[in-house]
């Protein structure tokens, strides 16, 4: 039995070769470490590490840029020092005087060459004879001292009864010379080893002062763009401005080429500094590439402005310093001083600051205004802060249409006559009712005995491109929009720019994103003061502002859209303009809404109550009785020339054509007829309110037409 055993086992399937089966202990263990770097890649690595960091770099910069000042300021000196000693100053200016086109100039230098140069001859023809006139001056003046000195010891010896002291005085003198040469001695030493370093110390304050280093040597504030500006510098960038002309010009000049420029004035700011271009180089080439220049001189094309004072073939620039003009300007002085008022014809609205910082103000005098710009960018702000300042006058009658209606010019109620306000077609023809209104007042007051002086209506439309864009005709097929003569608001405006001024009647008008269609070309040639801010294209510029204007450097289309919110560009005999340029840049003060109602509250103070009309009424029958007591108001008596105006204003279909006459008619026997007080006639309230009470239910007193 025992040689039949059988010997179980099972039959194991090897794994696939591909797929082999990590032992379990493999499993179990730890992450393999992973292996040491070498000792070369660890040293590299630092290497690198300490080569590229900023520290490190900021030290080799630093090192470069004082050792490139001593090597700079060398440069310099021996170039003063070559200058100093030969012609090629006069040479250089004279050269730079031709390419100039300055012949005058360049005769000057010349003579002033040949005078140098004739010197120099003098002084070198001297220095043959002057070893032996050296010689002769040494022996006169050693035999002139011994003598003084054997006299003076003479005296001396006289004096003190003791005749060793003849030899006192030279013997005074031979230890003076003594000490001399032991000082020299001792000190001489020093003064060998420390010269070279003052020498060197010397030739880098003249590198570092004249910056005589690669521009990536320079420190960091210098190198973005916060150095002064120097004759150097605006040479500089004319050269690269990729005129050909001009960078030949100034090659020519060598580095004479300051002497395009006039003195660098400090300007608000920034400077400024005229430009005197050379011949065969025109003004309108440097503005077309405001850009270009701007980035040359290390500035944002928004800080540097191009334009083109009287003087022939200049061209002024201002530039700002880097980053000033993003600063806002201070409150208006319409906020600041509660005291403020204000005169139409011999004052001056406070609107801003030009560039260079100096105080904006405009006279608006007999003006028609005009002010135009993309949307949101500060037009009507702009608009309000002179209507605002101008109603601190209690004279001025203001009559106004805002087709736009969100409320920026709600605090205007109670002070103007009219306030339209909303963007439809039937505010449109309000409006345009309101402007109508102005012609019928100018034509009478024009058709007044010459002479009579009458109180300033400003009326005010903005955002006129509604008005001319209206689609809307009347009963006679007479559209209310549009450019042509049968346009009643476009014509409207036409007759007021024509005649309107002469009798105090100005329009001032805002609108945005001009065109041929929303703002005519009759229309915009017709405002006496024009402003603009922030423009998409050239072309909206010369609409807004004038071909003039934007050829002499006007260039509201360059401003930044959202950046530059309350920049204006204005063209107006009315604001203070350098000589020679046809336009100015402000920045306007910004008065917010609260700080404008508290102004209108100042002006209302002013005035006797004003009744405001929001709707012009047009209807057939009127109460003559009622609307003049709506017209005079909480005051306590009106003129009665004014009654007249505010009823042609409430009606003018009623009350366009009435006369005093008319007036005294409809109070006769009313008990509330025109009076005289201070010499003048005037319509009193009390007196109206009496006869309204007291007039039969049934006797309204309604006119028709």
């Amino acid at each position: 039995m025992s040689e039949n055993v059988v010997h179980l086992f099972k039959e194991t399937t090897p794994a696939p070769e591909t797929a082999p089966v990590a032992p379990a202990a493999a499993i179990a263990a730890p992450a393999a470490v992973r292996p040491s770097v070498p000792l070369w890649v660890r040293s590299a690595r630092g290497i690198r590490t300490v080569v590229t960091h900023e520290h490190t770099k900021t030290a080799c910069r630093a090192a470069a840029r004082h050792g490139l000042y001593v090597l700079g300021g060398t440069r310099i000196v021996a170039h003063r020092t070559w200058e100093g000693r030969t012609a090629s100053r006069y040479e250089r200016l004279l050269r730079a005087a031709e390419a100039a086109g300055n012949m005058e100039a360049a005769a000057e230098w010349e003579e002033r060459g040949r005078q140098f140069r004739q010197e120099r001859h003098r002084r070198r023809m001297d220095l043959l004879t002057a070893p032996l006139d050296a010689a002769k001056g040494i022996a006169a003046g050693a035999g002139i001292g011994a003598g003084g000195l054997l006299i003076l010891g003479i005296m001396l010896a006289v004096a003190n009864k003791d005749w060793a002291d003849i030899a006192a005085p030279t013997m005074a003198v031979i230890e003076l010379v003594r000490w001399i040469v032991l000082i020299i001695t001792v000190t001489w030493g020093p003064l060998v080893t420390l010269g070279p370093w003052v020498a060197v110390l010397g030739l880098w304050a003249v590198g570092k002062h004249q910056q005589a280093a690669p521009q990536w040597a320079l420190p960091a504030n210098v190198r973005n763009g916060e150095e002064s500006i120097t004759p150097s510098i605006v040479v500089l960038a004319l050269r690269n401005l990729g005129i050909a002309p001009l960078r030949t010009a100034i090659k020519e000049m060598g580095d004479a080429g300051a002497s395009m420029l006039g003195p660098i004035r400090i300007a608000g700011c920034g400077v400024e500094v005229d430009v005197t271009l050379p011949s065969g180089v025109a003004t309108n080439e440097v503005q077309n590439r405001r850009r270009k220049l701007a980035e040359n001189l290390s500035r944002h094309e928004h800080e540097v402005f191009i334009t083109i004072p009287e003087a022939a073939r200049t061209v002024r620039l201002w530039i700002a310093d880097s980053g000033a003009l993003d600063e806002p300007i201070g409150p208006s002085p319409l906020v600041t001083d509660q005291t403020m008022t204000a005169n139409y014809k011999t004052g001056r609205a406070p609107w801003g600051q030009d560039l260079r910082g100096d105080a904006a103000a405009l006279s608006l005098y007999q003006r028609h205004l005009l002010i135009t710009g993309l949307s949101n960018q500060g037009k009507t702000a702009a608009l309000r802060a002179l209507a605002l300042w101008l109603a601190l006058d209690r004279t001025v009658e203001f009559r106004l249409a805002d087709l736009k209606g969100v409320g920026d010019w709600n605090m205007f109620d109670g002070l103007a006559r009219v306030l339209i306000q909303g963007p439809t077609d039937d505010h449109v023809i309000q409006a345009t009712e309101m402007v109508e209104g102005g012609v019928s007042e100018m034509e009478r007051r024009l058709q007044a005995p010459p002479g009579t002086v009458f109180p300033p209506l400003v009326l005010i439309v903005d955002e006129a491109q509604v008005a001319f864009m209206c689609p809307v005709v009347d009963e006679e097929k007479r559209p209310y929009g549009g450019s042509k003569a049968t346009s009643r608001y476009f014509m409207a405006v036409r007759k007021i720019h024509n005649q309107g001024r002469a009798v105090n009647v100005t329009l001032w008008e805002g609108t945005q994103d001009p065109t041929d269609q929303n703002l005519p070309k009759l229309v915009r040639e017709g405002a006496h003061t024009r402003a603009s801010l922030v423009l998409g294209t050239e072309s909206q510029a010369r609409m807004a502002l004038g071909d003039k204007a934007v050829e002499g450097g006007a260039a509201p289309h360059l401003l930044r859209q959202g950046l530059d919110k309350g920049t204006l560009v204005v063209a107006s005999d009315g604001i203070e303009i350098p000589a020679g340029q046809a336009s100015i840049t402000i920045r306007t003060h910004y008065v917010d809404d609260d700080q404008a109602v508290e102004i209108a509250n100042r002006a209302r103070a002013l005035r006797d109550g004003v009744t405001t009309l929001h709707v012009i009424e047009r209807d057939e029958q009127r109460d003559p009785l009622a609307d003049i007591a709506t017209v005079i108001g909480d005051a306590a008596r009106v003129f009665t020339q004014d009654v007249l105006q505010r009823l042609a204003v409430l009606s003018e279909d009623t009350y366009g054509k009435w006369t005093h006459a008319d007036l005294k008619r409809v109070l006769e026997g009313t008990a509330a007829e025109p009076y005289k007080s201070d010499g003048r006639m005037v319509v009193g309230r009390d007196r109206i309110a009496r006869a309204l009470a007291n007039r039969p239910e049934d006797g309204s007193a309604s006119t028709a037409r």
